[in-house]
């Protein structure tokens, strides 16, 4: 399994090592010879290099926090299972994220995206870990925080940004902005607080009466769970036993008020009464998808909904125009930055188990960098749609002829530029 060739009187000579994943350096340094000790600086460099190249593992176990219960016997398995390709496409994603939304910050204080602007960093694990475990029939649907689920759904980085900055590179033509996303499956970005929840306990229904094996993501905040709509929809949805699996994004802020200040319960996974709930460490992209896994087999199996509760958190305001320090501290901000980042922490467990190599994952960072600058001058350079294009793109199929314009008076011709997405 291995060979080392050395000549005594020259020291080290050649290494070649065949790739384990049992052995550790510990042990292959206890099997070196006396005369391993005459290797110089560089020649252990080497060494460990070699090492670090040919025994990293490709499959690694991770213990993640204990999910809390409700109505349930048993829930997910805290011990996961990530082979190394899986951690270096996580590792991608989460890094992309962040990198996308900082320069959508900076391009808002640019003034060059202009109008509503929420941003996601902190909460990437939450989208990252939940796709993970979706197969290609499920759909999602969101609020108004969603570049990094439109990002995850299909839409290329360009597209995102070039959408926030109203050019018609824009995944909408940049008619929709920040909050008006949409891809194959991917329904938004939505607005109207709260309004989602019912839309996707409809589209849940819809592949149930379809007879398609398919669940629908249905994402909101803390901030919109006290909502009676989301009632409502938790009630339609268990007594139909729709597959949709709810999920609070509990980032600890709705806008400016800590959860602990509006809700009477801050317990959400509980909140759907007679729904089963989970709450997960959402800062723990592993922990998320376990815990998606075991939601897509309870709504598959035919026991209706489930809830999620992801415990987040938002390092920016509410959006760009709140600086988010007025109803929390830069210390807590900072804290959490430095012990439940999402992509730290998963970065320093990816490679502590020894699943990637540091340079593995230096390549990634400068190679999304350059992804997201040169898609960040594309989506600054890039033209805007012509005045005439305005009224296109509104109806899937138009039935009502001239489409109205600033007054009543003022009819536009709709017109169809590209293919309707979801009709």
């Amino acid at each position: 399994m291995h060979k080392i060739i050395f000549d005594r009187g020259r020291g080290y000579r050649d290494l070649w090592c065949v790739q384990s994943t049992e052995v550790k350096l510990i042990k292959i340094l206890k099997m070196l010879p006396t005369c391993m000790r005459r290797l110089n600086n560089k020649g252990f460099n080497k060494l460990a290099a070699l090492f670090q190249a040919n025994y990293s593992t490709e499959t690694a176990n991770f213990e993640t926090k204990p999910f809390r219960l409700h109505k349930l016997e048993d829930g997910p398995s805290t011990t996961v299972s990530l082979t190394k390709a899986d951690a270096l496409d996580m590792f991608t994603k989460l890094q992309t994220i962040r990198r996308m939304e900082t320069s959508a910050g900076n391009l808002y204080k640019e003034k060059i995206i202009r109008g509503f602007c929420h941003l996601y960093s902190g909460q990437e694990a939450v989208c990252v870990g939940i796709k993970a475990a979706l197969r290609p029939n499920d759909s999602v649907i969101t609020a108004y925080r969603a570049h990094g689920w439109t990002y995850m759904m299909g839409v290329p980085v360009l597209n995102v940004l070039a959408e926030l900055t109203g050019r018609q590179s824009g995944c909408a033509r940049g008619k929709g902005g920040s909050m008006h996303m949409y891809a194959d499956r991917f329904y938004g970005g939505n607005g109207i607080v709260g309004a989602q929840v019912p839309i996707g306990v409809g589209v849940a229904l819809a592949a149930q009466y379809q007879g398609i094996d398919a669940v629908c993501v249905t994402l909101y905040g803390d901030g919109a769970a006290n909502q009676g709509q989301v009632f409502e929809a938790y009630n339609m949805a268990k007594l139909w036993n729709i597959p949709c699996i709810f999920v609070c994004e509990n980032n600890g802020y709705g806008m400016g008020t800590s959860a602990e200040r509006a809700s009477a319960s801050t317990a959400y996974y509980s909140r759907g009464d007679f729904v089963p709930g989970i709450w997960v460490d959402g800062m723990d992209v592993l922990a998320v998808r376990e815990a998606t896994r075991y939601a897509v087999n309870h709504c598959s199996s035919g026991k209706g909904p489930i809830l999620l509760e992801a415990a987040t958190y938002r390092y920016s305001g509410h959006s760009m125009s709140d600086p988010g320090t007025s109803y929390r501290t830069r210390d807590e901000i900072q804290e959490v930055r430095q012990t439940r980042d999402p992509i730290t922490s998963f970065k320093e467990k990816i490679l502590n188990a020894n699943l990637v190599t540091a340079e593995e994952l230096k390549k990634i960072e400068t190679d999304v960098r350059a992804l997201v600058d040169d898609a960040t001058k594309k989506a600054k350079a890039d033209k805007e749609i012509p005045i005439e294009e305005v009224s296109a793109d509104i109806y899937a199929e138009n039935l009502q002829g001239k489409i109205r314009g600033r007054m009543e008076i003022e009819l536009l011709d709709h017109k169809r530029i590209g293919a309707a997405v979801n009709s």
